[in-house]
């Protein structure tokens, strides 16, 4: 996996998880506001609907015109908000929260409306509620007090009980505070459900039990956290698979095409698509595939035309023995069949040579040789070959100590082998092979006294069974094969074949370059 894609799907993903965070705390903020608002009105709603019910301000809950600003006011004094207003027209019991507390609305008929503060709503609701249940059940004889704390609980919407049983009694402290102030407000832990202890004038203890407290991490709002991220990740999903669906059923309709002879047919592949490595490497699987293809119809032609003469001058030799009654000219015509087979035989020999390596090459085996031997070798061999000819091999000063690399011998042997026979062919008389190498690369130059090549010529004569000549080639030899084969064993080799002017002798100059030491990964 490159980097960049790396990066970029690292982005992505930051980017989904920034998104699903940002979600989940705008759900959570606005849930929870409206969770909020509805709680804060919902859970003063039963004190102030019995306050409702007895709004008399000598009634025994007087004490909560000091405590809490108990009191009646005017609707028109209040300047609420038209919404607010409306709502108590619908009987609704409304909270507002200022910078000191809340202040809990209430319709109290003719056109006043209910007035009570909390510093802390939880915990005012809480006391103000058990004052309540406090001064009736102080007022209620003894016998009385179970069933009226059940009809009191009841309207209250708490829990009202005796506290008899030892168990039952709460901390040493909490029974301190009872006896000094007669009531105390304590939760069970820290932000957890409220309870209220009391106690009555002739000592009975009575514990009231409060609704819960309002809990931003309810669970419905858990699961609704959960189906927000789990809807988020599941379009997300389904939008990548989209994408990965349609950038493979582009590849298949290439292939189809492919398939149905549209040669040409390639994919579109874009650097930020999921698939653009797959499609790259199909693209170059095509190249290929094209390519061989053409090799294939190209070789087809041209060793049916290669083959044509030799067959028929083997075909002609053939009648000519038949009606051969002298012995020299039998034995001319047996020489000469004998040099059309082995003509025959060297031009299988570089068909298929070409083949293997125009169609993937061969399992190339590098090994550390010495390049600069490989040159002397061929520029002996080739001059036991042309006597007529001086071939010459001018190792750079210096390269020696660079002459081993990463090479397959034969191949490379081959390639300078095929340069310097060629030179031998045109050359007027001189063939000079220069080779240059350093730390990081080898190169070997074949020049010739011949005429040259054209410049518009250059990529021609790379190209299989292309002549420049067919007259002179003929009578020279080769089959068009021989650079070709050369192109392909330094392609093989990571390096390349080019051709150029001498300048020191004026004919053509044939180099060959690649890399002196082959990474690893790259070997074929």
């Amino acid at each position: 996996m490159s980097l960049t894609f790396f990066l970029k799907l690292y982005a992505r993903f930051a980017g989904l998880m920034v998104l699903v965070m940002l979600l989940c705390v705008a759900l959570f903020v606005g849930v929870n506001a409206v969770r909020s608002m509805a709680w804060h009105e919902h859970f003063p709603d039963p004190l102030m609907r019995w306050l409702q019910a007895e709004p008399d301000l000598n009634a025994p809950e007087h004490w909560l015109h000091a405590g809490y600003d108990f009191r009646f006011v005017d609707i028109n004094e209040l300047k609420l908000a038209p919404l607010v207003e409306e709502r108590l027209g619908y009987d609704q019991v409304v909270s507002l929260e200022n910078g000191v507390g809340y202040r809990v609305l209430a319709q109290g008929g003719d056109g006043k409306v209910i007035q009570v503060r909390f510093e802390e709503l939880y915990r005012g609701v809480s006391e103000a509620t058990a004052m309540i249940v406090l001064r009736h059940l102080d007022a209620a004889m003894p016998d009385d007090r179970a069933v009226l704390a059940k009809q009191l609980g009841e309207a209250l919407a708490v829990g009202i009980g005796r506290v008899s049983e030892p168990e039952t009694l709460p901390s040493d402290e909490v029974l301190e505070q009872v006896l000094r102030r007669g009531v105390v407000f304590f939760r069970d832990d820290s932000g957890g459900v409220g309870h209220v202890l009391m106690q009555l004038s002739d000592g009975e203890l009575f514990r009231i039990d409060m609704a819960r407290p309002f809990d931003p991490w309810a669970l419905p709002v858990i699961v609704l956290l959960v189906m927000a991220v789990g809807g988020v990740l599941a379009v997300v999903l389904a939008l990548a698979l989209r994408e990965v669906d349609n950038n493979l059923r582009m590849v298949e309709s290439v292939v189809v095409r492919i398939a149905r002879g549209e040669m040409g047919a390639r994919v579109e592949s874009g650097s930020g698509t999921l698939v653009s490595r797959l499609a790259a490497s199909f693209n170059g699987m095509a190249e290929h595939i094209q390519r061989l293809v053409q090799v294939q119809r190209e070789m087809i032609h041209a060793v049916s035309h290669e083959l044509r003469t030799p067959v028929a001058r083997i075909r002609f030799g053939v009648q000519m023995i038949e009606n051969c009654e002298d012995e020299k000219r039998l034995e001319k015509q047996l020489e000469g069949i004998d040099g059309d087979i082995q003509e025959l035989d060297e031009l299988i020999d570089e068909i298929l040579t070409y083949a293997r390596l125009e169609q993937g090459g061969p399992v190339f085996s590098l090994q550390e040789g010495s390049v600069t031997d490989l040159v002397r070798q061929v520029v002996s061999e080739q001059q036991l070959i042309r006597p007529a000819l001086t071939i010459e091999a001018d190792i750079e000063e210096g390269s020696e100590q660079w002459a081993m690399a990463d090479i397959e011998p034969r191949y490379i042997h081959r390639a300078i082998q095929n340069l310097v026979g060629n030179a031998g062919r045109y050359a007027a008389g001189r063939v000079r092979v220069h080779c240059h190498i350093d730390e990081d690369n080898c190169r070997v130059d074949v020049e010739d006294d011949g005429p040259g090549i054209p410049e518009s010529d250059w990529e021609k004569v790379f190209t299989a069974f292309a002549r420049l000549d067919d007259s002179r080639t003929r009578t020279s030899g080769g089959y068009g094969l021989g650079l070709s084969i050369v192109r392909r064993i330094l392609y093989w080799h990571g390096g390349q074949a080019f051709v150029g002017r001498s300048e020191r002798l004026g004919g053509a100059r044939f180099s060959l370059v690649w890399p002196r030491k082959k990474p690893v990964d790259a070997i074929v």
